[in-house]
């Protein structure tokens, strides 16, 4: 997705060499030469993030600040000043602004807060949805959290009773399973979901940085501490902080997250000054907090306090009836996203990931489906192409011990050719595995384990199809499958929908 960036700047020269060292085919940067202009491209071209100068002729650029926040306040914006101990900036920094610099601007530094800024903006405006129904297709415009399984129905009803309540989330699952996708979730079904939303690493940062970005500091607080740094919590005011794996969180900044939680108040570091605060907390976990609490490594009253409102994701190996729809999901980004045009993935492939057992969840089958869309050559994902891992569960149709064919059915399939016959008197198989598997050697067929499986798989369908009159539902319903998965197994097939 491409993103924009707005430079307010009265300097010719800043603007042009910041243009053409941040320009990219994943970003597109306008400039603007005075806060009335700035503002009106604000207006107008709604920029993922904003540049801007603190001094500015018509202007002042706190005033510029504010009426941008007027506009969205969830654009984060990066001032930028010539004066390393402006007022000015700090000030710009408590109502909200995302981070300041000082000119010259170090680019590697610039870099570094504008990735931040624009992963920050990213989260606030594109929505992570509930998909509520199979056929409530994943959007370019929308992130979704994706199942029809009954423990991902119980994840959707959760939310959406926590969502609009305002209260602390707590949100527990495997690494892997989207706590921060079902984060952002609660915050877009929110009341807050017109202010921003940041979410932080606790893993991520050590103690002392991780206290200085949530409460901030002031100069001389510690060494390095040159100047008064405003924490997160005073800068996203009004909106909601995602603190991923807050087991991780030092005793002393749980016991600051702990006053935070029950009065909205903490704190700089080395500042005697309560700042009040109204910001709503979201939480994620893969450890087991209440062990920790039993071991004395995770405070029992913060558990308590995060604990009241708790989503739990499932892992994926929990609701692998979602893996066809996931894999659907995938594709379907990635094409988007690599310039592909895969349409489906054989029914073999599809049954190695329904045999994985996805120690990584839902982040490792992403990662293989991407995998095997690099390696396909054509427009459907095969065996060979998933990733070696996969590749080591068999699919389920080969793990069916085979019904020798008896001597009736032998007669009534009569010679190899006849082996895709129907059924047969006495109710014996409608296929002779056999017979079908030795014409393909015949053949010197090198897919006989492929062809073997289509065979079987289509025969099956076309059958119960027919039976239901061509009604999916009914025909998913009799054969124990979902009816993503059968549209998934038609589509490999090149079946009609219809067929029956």
């Amino acid at each position: 997705m491409k993103q924009s960036l707005l430079i307010i700047d009265d300097e010719p020269n800043i603007c042009l060499s910041l243009q053409e060292s941040l320009a990219s085919d994943s970003l597109q940067v306008f400039t603007a030469p005075s806060g009335k202009a700035g503002l009106e491209a604000v207006r107008t071209l709604r920029p993922d993030a904003v540049l801007l100068d603190v001094r500015l002729p018509d202007i002042s650029g706190l005033d510029v600040y504010d009426k941008i926040r007027e506009i969205d306040s969830r654009i984060p914006c990066i001032i930028m000043t010539a004066f390393a101990k402006t007022d000015t900036a700090i000030e710009a920094m408590r109502r909200g602004a995302f981070d300041y610099l000082v000119k010259p601007v170090e680019f590697r530094k610039l870099r570094a807060a504008l990735d931040k800024a624009l992963d920050m903006s990213r989260l606030s405006h594109v929505p992570a949805r509930l998909f509520e129904s199979e056929d409530d297709a994943p959007a370019a415009e929308a992130d979704r959290i994706v199942g029809l399984s009954p423990a991902m129905q119980e994840v959707y009803k959760t939310i959406g009773r926590v969502a609009p309540q305002d209260a602390t989330v707590l949100i527990l699952g495997e690494s892997g399973t989207g706590k921060e996708l079902a984060a952002r979730a609660v915050y877009h079904y929110s009341t807050r979901n017109q202010m921003p939303f940041l979410a932080i690493n606790c893993a991520a940062l050590p103690e002392t940085l991780l206290e200085s970005e949530l409460f901030g500091h002031e100069r001389g607080a510690f060494t390095g501490a040159d100047q008064r740094r405003i924490g997160k919590f005073e800068q996203v005011n009004g909106g909601t902080i995602f603190l991923d794996e807050i087991g991780d969180m030092s005793p002393a900044t749980q016991a600051k997250a702990l006053r935070l939680l029950q009065q909205q108040q903490f704190e700089r570091i080395g500042g005697n000054v309560t700042i009040q605060t109204n910001v709503r907390i979201i939480a994620a976990t893969n450890r087991d907090l209440g062990q920790m609490v039993e071991e004395g490594r995770f405070r029992r009253d913060l558990f308590y306090r995060l604990n009241g409102f708790t989503i739990t994701l499932p892992p994926l190996r929990e609701r692998i009836e979602d893996v066809p729809l996931l894999v659907e999901h995938f594709i379907k980004r990635f094409n988007r996203e690599l310039g592909k045009r895969v349409r489906s993935i054989t029914i073999e492939a599809l049954e190695r990931l329904r045999r994985h057992d996805w120690p990584g969840n839902i982040r490792e089958l992403e990662s293989a489906v991407r995998f095997a869309m690099v390696r396909s050559t054509g427009d459907i994902i095969t065996d060979d192409c998933l990733p070696e891992t996969c590749r080591a569960s068999r699919p389920s149709f080969l793990m069916t011990p085979t019904v020798a064919a008896t001597s009736e059915a032998d007669e009534a399939l009569g010679e190899p050719e006849a082996a895709g016959a129907e059924l047969v008197a006495g109710g014996a198989l409608p296929l002779d595995l056999a017979a079908l598997t030795r014409r393909l050697l015949d053949d010197e067929s090198t897919n006989v384990y492929r062809e073997v499986g289509n065979r079987v798989d289509q025969i099956v369908l076309e059958t119960v199809l027919k039976h239901c009159g061509g009604n999916q539902q009914a025909a998913a319903e009799l054969l124990g499958i979902s009816r993503v998965t059968l549209r998934t197994k038609l589509r490999a097939l090149n079946l009609r929908p219809d067929r029956g």
